[in-house]
């Protein structure tokens, strides 16, 4: 417990380091946000547009598919204010060799490279996604109850850990490809697959995709799962197979990322 709250107050600090940095450059600052609010603008003007035609699509209602957009929305924000970021300079700390300062820190490698800095201009998708689900229910008038909204947040943050895990696993192998640029190409095919939702990966062709990233590479239940337990329905087995197959993804991502760091060579070496 006491190491715990040492990480957490130690999170705290580098989180405030970063809000002063960031309010360093005030306009780059407004322009990032302004810009996420034009994206989310696109997305829902699109989807409109595809509702003007049907009213349903892949089994989704109008509000439900709503619901899903603005779950999707907050869950990229949250990762990108978190951990994208951080991830994605790895390879340059190797090049560099700075990543031997953290090294020598009395601290958690993993904790130190996934989580030194947050990214407060990414922190409003959060809040604008929250938002679109928030009216996706009041358009639904959906009936919202505890055990809907603890299945939510259980999924969600199942959502979160198995984004976490696959961008742990990519960027781990910046040690041996010394370049991430083509793996983080990967992460945002993988952010186009949660963008919609899984019951569109229906006939001949599509079915194996759709089977193979829910249940192989299970990235499109990041955003699947905690859309249908509020929306829709979630069966009990897909409950269990997102909590073990978070929990998986977790473990192999900390062991891959630990074996990266002994394969790493320091500048001193």
């Amino acid at each position: 417990m006491q190491a715990l709250t040492r990480y957490l107050r130690l999170w705290i600090v580098l989180v405030r380091f970063s809000l002063i940095r960031e309010l360093a450059f005030r306009t780059n600052f407004l322009v990032k946000i302004v810009v996420e609010i034009l994206w989310l603008g696109i997305l829902l003007a699109f989807y409109d547009t595809i509702f003007q035609q049907t009213s349903m699509v892949a089994g989704w209602e109008r509000p439900d598919y709503l619901f899903f957009l603005g779950c999707y929305f907050a869950m990229g924000g949250l990762i990108e204010t978190l951990f994208l970021d951080n991830c994605n300079q790895f390879a340059d700390l190797i090049r560099t060799g700075n990543l031997d300062f953290y090294l020598l820190q009395p601290i958690d490698e993993q904790f130190l490279v996934t989580c030194r800095s947050f990214d407060w201009s990414c922190a409003p998708n959060v809040l604008m996604g929250c938002g679109v689900m928030l009216f996706a229910l009041w358009q639904k008038d959906w009936p919202i109850s505890f055990e809907r909204v603890s299945l939510f947040v259980l999924m969600f943050g199942c959502g979160v850990v198995l984004s976490y895990g696959f961008i742990l696993i990519l960027t781990s192998a910046s040690v041996w490809l010394m370049r991430n640029q083509s793996l983080f190409e990967i992460w945002w095919l993988f952010s186009t697959l949660m963008r919609y939702p899984r019951e569109i990966y229906q006939g001949f062709w599509a079915y194996p995709v759709g089977w193979f990233f829910s249940f192989l590479v299970p990235i499109m239940l990041v955003s699947n799962c905690p859309a249908n337990a509020m929306v829709k329905v979630l069966k009990p087995w897909m409950v269990g197979y997102t909590v073990a197959a978070t929990v998986v993804v977790f473990m192999v991502s900390r062991i891959i990322f630990r074996m990266a760091l002994q394969r790493y060579r320091s500048a001193s070496s």
